[in-house]
């Protein structure tokens, strides 16, 4: 896979000595705070430099973008992943409404699972359901905020198969010692968001050299993790202040299972039928079979 990086504070860098006074301290701002820049409007921009809207969306046109809207999204994109978690608060702060919170979160989140809905790749989703169904073994790994989606898709996936392998680390070394049989026919699922873990690109890099099919769950094919995977699934996670939105990653992972279940719906149901039979016996679930029925109204 190839990635299409466009770094627009390069762009501004090539292009300085030809810009205009006005745009020179539209591209001064830019380079001196391009983490509140990127996330603010066209008219907001101007009037923080002293200068019109139009002026501002002149000046991305002429970097080469299709207008304002583009040059502020490659902006984001270049600059999520490097962010620190108080410059996280402090840019997205004017994004939310204070008012209602809960709303705000809502929208955005709902946002994310409709991107992601629309530029996902099918035929891809299919292939990284093929592999894990004909891996010989299958490695997971996330750490920090994606151990949770990690955690979540190793719970599922270890009621399914019995050649699971889930990455718990906290160290480098400790990431090698678990993966470091990884061969040809294993399947190593890599997952990670802004900001990206070093861990995981590296254990990615080296599952791949020892030619395990490595299946990445990302957030753009700009992540690093793209670079050693023969399978991307992108899902949209946009920070929301100092946490990550995980919620389009996770319906990803459920439409996996869901996908992946359907394909092994005998073998699941034997191994629930027992498992039920095991939670009986211990008592692991609450029951209600003594509770009084309901009586019937006339």
């Amino acid at each position: 896979m190839t990635k299409n990086v466009y770094d627009p504070i390069r762009r501004i860098y090539d292009k300085f000595h030809y810009m205009s006074k006005g745009h020179k301290l539209i591209a001064n701002y830019i380079i001196n705070h391009y983490d509140k820049a990127a996330f603010m409007t066209a008219a907001k921009l101007g009037e923080a430099v002293g200068v019109s809207e139009s002026t501002v969306v002149r000046f991305a046109t002429e970097l080469g973008f299709d207008g304002y809207p583009k040059f502020q999204k490659a902006l984001q994109e270049l600059i999520k992943s490097k962010l620190t978690s108080v410059q996280r608060i402090e840019v997205t702060s004017n994004m939310l409404n204070e008012e209602n919170v809960l709303k705000s979160v809502l929208q955005s989140d709902m946002e994310k699972i409709k991107r992601t809905m629309e530029e996902i790749d099918q035929s891809i989703f299919n292939k990284v359901v093929e592999s894990i169904l004909n891996a010989k073994r299958i490695y997971i790994l996330g750490v920090r905020s994606s151990a949770t989606l990690a955690g979540f898709l190793g719970f599922y996936f270890n009621l399914i198969f019995d050649n699971i392998r889930l990455v718990h680390t906290t160290s480098v070394s400790e990431m090698f010692e678990q993966i470091i049989n990884a061969s040809e026919g294993d399947v190593v699922i890599g997952i990670s968001f802004p900001r990206y873990s070093k861990r995981t690109i590296k254990a990615l890099q080296y599952v791949k050299s020892k030619g395990a099919t490595v299946v990445a769950i990302t957030d753009s094919f700009d992540s690093p993790l793209v670079s050693y995977a023969d399978l991307a699934l992108i899902a949209r996670s946009d920070m929301t202040s100092f946490v990550d939105s995980l919620v389009a990653p996770l319906s990803v992972i459920n439409a996996l299972l869901v996908a992946i279940g359907m394909r092994k719906k005998e073998h699941i149901s034997r191994t629930f039928e027992t498992l039920e039979k095991i939670w009986d016996e211990y008592q692991v679930y609450e029951k209600y079979d003594n509770i009084e029925p309901s009586r019937k109204v006339d």
